[in-house]
């Protein structure tokens, strides 16, 4: 009674699943072509397009920093009546009702410059000052222009980030669009994964389902020869355990199925229902990669290379601020121009004096207990530690990219060799199953034929993933496409 409870709770979840599928729609696909609906709609592309929009601006906010600076200042106006403390000549003070309004207006060029750490500026401006009547006071009006304005500030002995910045913001941008097209790459990868978990669950389903039909079919034979005494009873039972383990198999099966199509269908950011048909890629490209060729491509074009080149000079960086900011600050300000005043704007630019300033500040530590030297040696040290993990960290990029070439001519041999032994197996399970059915076979015979060819079709299929995941994964490691010939760097449109 349990046994049959059991075979209608699988039929039950059969049908049920079985049912689901049949009203999904049916997507007959290629390795290649869900390979490239990943690359271009899937959310990981996604977010690997935000996370690249992101860097692309950081880099065009730093270019900026490098380029000239144009502002417009102006008050309004400034408008103030009011009683105030004023200092009288004799040095009293006194309460003085005053009233008064300024306007200016000004414009003004700054410029940054990488090579000494410096700024440069260029002004123009115009002031007007109204003086309202007041305590027997009359009003008056009066300009104060400057036509041109030139001047600098220069730091000496200090840390230069402009110049710094320049060394290291376009490392981090070049490492971002690397690490794009790493992203895309990455993306195919899961791509063949999950496409492969789609494929061997289908193969699966179709093997339990023709596994079912032969036991059924096995089993009604059996019957016949059990009751004319052909056989005993023990293998007929055997024979019923088999029905019974095949019918098991296929309602795993077609769970598998449903949890692989799950998966790979949210990878794709497919929203509807849809039932994936695999075409199997049993047509492998029998190219073979050079490996010096590989690990040239993997230098030149891995977001890696990059960001052990970024890590050095972000240390030589740091060595530089601690130098800078522990050393003594000198300050230079300078600046020329020319002013001139007049009641009338005309007046106001009428032969314009010279003004001319210049300063040098200087600050320099006299004791601090030996935190600049300490803070010095801790730059260094690091300095000296990244360069010694960047070199280590180099060869073993370079070793992984030569084993990988190595796994990959290992599992193309693999596949011819798994496709023979399927045939093979194919065969012997089709000559022992009808050896069986004239009566010239065993029951233990026959399931171990079936299980070796099941186990040889499981290895070939497995043997077929490990070529393509090896494949892509050496697409990945390198950026670059051998079927083709060509490097894999790739940006979006505006990049």
């Amino acid at each position: 009674m349990q046994n049959i409870y059991r075979k209608i709770f699988i039929i039950g979840v059969i049908v049920a699943c079985g049912g689901q599928l049949q009203a999904q729609d049916t997507m007959r696909v290629t390795l290649k072509e869900v390979v490239r609906m990943a690359q271009g709609q899937a959310p990981d592309v996604q977010l690997a397009k935000t996370r690249l929009s992101n860097r692309y601006w950081s880099y065009q906010s730093f270019l900026a920093d490098y380029k000239p600076k144009i502002g417009l200042n102006a008050t309004l106006p400034n408008l103030n009546r009011s009683i105030d403390a004023i200092t009288l000549p004799d040095g009293r003070e006194a309460f003085i009702q005053r009233g008064f309004m300024s306007t200016s207006v000004g414009i003004s060029l700054q410029q940054d410059v990488a090579l000494t750490g410096g700024t440069v500026f260029v002004n123009t401006s115009l002031r007007r000052l109204d003086i309202f009547a007041s305590g027997g006071n009359p009003s008056s009006l009066s300009y104060l222009s400057t036509p041109i304005g030139i001047g600098f500030i220069q730091p000496i002995f200090g840390f230069n980030a402009l110049k710094w910045n320049k060394k290291v913001e376009p490392l981090r941008y070049q490492e971002a669009t690397r690490g794009y097209s790493e992203d895309m790459e990455a993306a195919a990868y899961d791509a063949v994964n999950l496409f492969f978990e789609v494929l061997i669950a289908q193969l699966n389903t179709e093997a339990a389902k023709q596994e079912k039909n032969n036991a059924d079919t096995l089993y009604r034979i059996s019957q016949g020869r059990y009751e004319v005494g052909k056989i005993a009873e023990t293998e007929l039972l055997q024979i019923e355990l088999s029905v019974a383990n095949a019918e098991s198999a296929l309602a795993e099966a077609t769970l598998n199925l449903q949890s692989s199509t799950e998966r790979l269908r949210n990878f794709l950011g497919i929203t509807r229902s849809v039932q994936f048909e695999m075409a199997p890629p049993s047509d492998i490209p029998t190219l073979a990669i050079d490996a010096d060729k590989a690990l040239g491509a993997a230098l030149q074009n891995r977001s890696q290379i990059i960001a052990l080149d970024r890590r050095l000079r972000e240390a030589e960086l740091e060595v530089a601020r601690s130098k800078g900011n522990t050393g003594p600050q000198v300050n230079l300000v300078g600046n020329f121009g020319l002013s001139q005043t007049g009641t009338v704007i005309g007046d106001a630019y009428k032969d314009p004096l010279n003004q001319e300033a210049l300063t040098l500040g200087l600050e320099v530590p006299i004791a601090d207990w030996g935190k600049a030297k300490a803070s010095r040696q801790i730059a260094q040290s690091n300095l000296e530690l990244e360069r010694m993990n960047v070199a280590q960290e180099r060869v073993n990029f370079e070793r992984e990219v030569l084993l990988k070439v190595q796994q990959f001519d290992l599992v193309r041999n693999q596949v011819e060799r798994a496709l023979r032994s399927w045939e093979i197996s194919k065969k012997r399970q089709e000559m022992s199953r009808n050896r069986y059915y004239i009566g010239k076979l065993g029951i233990t015979e026959l399931n171990i034929a079936i299980a070796e060819q099941d186990a040889a079709r499981r290895s070939y299929v497995s043997a077929l993933r490990s070529f393509w995941v090896a494949f892509y994964d050496i697409r990945r490691s390198t950026l670059y496409d051998f079927e083709n010939d060509r490097p894999l760097v790739q940006l979006p449109d505006g990049y």
